[in-house]
Formats: structure tokens, C-alpha cells, sequence
């Protein structure tokens, strides 16, 4: 087991703060809302992000009626043990847009869950690859099943990932 870092190392830890709403409140407007206006909502920052926004450092940037995009800006928090983002960051990433892609299309009353998830990583990722935009859209809008689609590009449009999601849709808010 590796030694602790201590005060005189030369490589000092680095120390990241993260905060949040609480989530409670979110669920509560939920229940309110179809689930377009709330994740627009989400978007701009009406109701508080999913914690996990706040702590991957993730944010929305469009929300339109089954397709929602969201950036990452890669960074060394991200990272796993070979000096690259990590594939959990990744596939949180696109499980997030996939999946409010699918909340999208929900009437009120009506939540969902993520039955399966798949990633496909086509290349590393660090934080000098610069800002990446998730690009989730729905598939198929289904009224107990719903499946959707997501594919993490840089600015130039270039691929890193890509995955595919199945949610079951639950019908019990109201």
C-alpha cells in the first residue's frame, strides 16, 4: 500500500469544494410539471440540479421536447488511475442526457428509471480535450418502455463516446 501524502511532499493534494441544492426540492416541483418545462427548469437553474451536476462539474444547455444537451469541461478531478477521464464520469454523462431526454416526453405524474445503459468509448479523454457536449435524443417514446440515444463531441463534432439507454416509465406521481 502506498505511503500517504504528506505536508512537505512535493505533490501536494488538491482540494475541490462542491455544493448543491437539495434534491427534495426538485422532487417536489416535479410533481407539478410535465417533464419538458421541468428540466428546462433544471436548465435554468428555477429548481436545483441533480447533485451529481454540481459534483462532475456538468451542466445543461438545451432542453427541447425529447432531445437535451448538456457540457462537461474534462478535468484532472475526473480522472482515473492511467491519467484520463475516468469511464464512470462518462457513461454519468450520457446516462444523464439519455435519460432526460426521456423525462422530456413525460407527461405530469409520470417519472422514469433507467433499466439498461450502454457506452461505447471510441477515445481517451482529458482535460486538454476541451469542452464536450452530451447530445441525448429519445428513440422510442414508449408509454411503459422508452428507449434514447446520446453521443459525447467536442466543438468540432468529433466522437468519444456514444451509448443507448432503456427506461421504464412509471406513471404514479399525481
Amino acid at each position: 500500500m502506498p505511503e500517504p501524502i504528506r505536508d512537505n511532499d512535493t505533490a501536494k493534494p488538491r482540494i475541490r469544494t462542491v455544493s448543491w441544492g437539495d434534491p427534495a426540492v426538485g422532487v417536489e416541483v416535479a410533481r407539478s410539471l410535465n417533464g419538458v418545462e421541468f428540466v428546462r427548469k433544471i436548465m435554468r437553474g428555477e429548481v436545483p440540479a441533480p447533485p451529481v451536476f454540481n459534483l462532475l462539474g456538468f451542466r445543461l444547455v438545451k432542453v427541447e421536447l425529447g432531445e437535451v444537451n448538456g457540457e462537461l469541461e474534462p478535468a484532472e478531478f475526473h480522472y482515473n488511475p492511467m491519467g484520463g477521464v475516468h469511464g464512470g464520469v462518462v457513461s454519468t454523462v450520457l446516462d444523464s442526457v439519455m435519460g432526460l431526454a426521456v423525462l422530456s416526453r413525460l407527461p405530469l405524474g409520470s417519472r422514469f428509471s433507467s433499466l439498461e445503459i450502454k457506452i461505447n468509448f471510441v477515445r481517451g479523454i482529458t482535460a486538454e480535450t476541451g469542452t464536450l457536449l452530451a447530445e441525448g435524443k429519445i428513440v422510442h417514446p414508449g408509454a411503459k418502455i422508452s428507449t434514447s440515444e446520446a453521443r459525447l463531441v467536442d466543438r468540432q463534432g468529433k466522437l468519444y463516446a456514444h451509448g443507448s439507454s432503456t427506461c421504464i416509465v412509471i406513471r404514479d406521481l399525481t
